[in-house]
């Protein structure tokens, strides 16, 4: 049998970039340095969501 790739789109993110910036720093400020799997899996998403997010208006001039 035969599976498709999904086709389901990620949704932008509704969050600035500096939103997810400081919850990127909040998470290496608590492990201490070093991420444990589940930590760097949640690194990883938020560098993601990081990446899509909407500019921050408060940057832009």
């Amino acid at each position: 049998m035969l599976h498709g790739m999904s086709t389901t789109v990620e949704p932008v993110s509704e969050r600035s970039a500096a939103e997810v910036n400081e919850e990127i720093r909040a998470l290496w400020r608590r492990s201490g340095g070093t991420l444990t799997t589940e930590q760097r899996e949640i690194y990883q998403r938020l560098v993601m969501e990081w990446a899509a997010a909407a500019p921050d208006p408060a940057q832009a001039a």
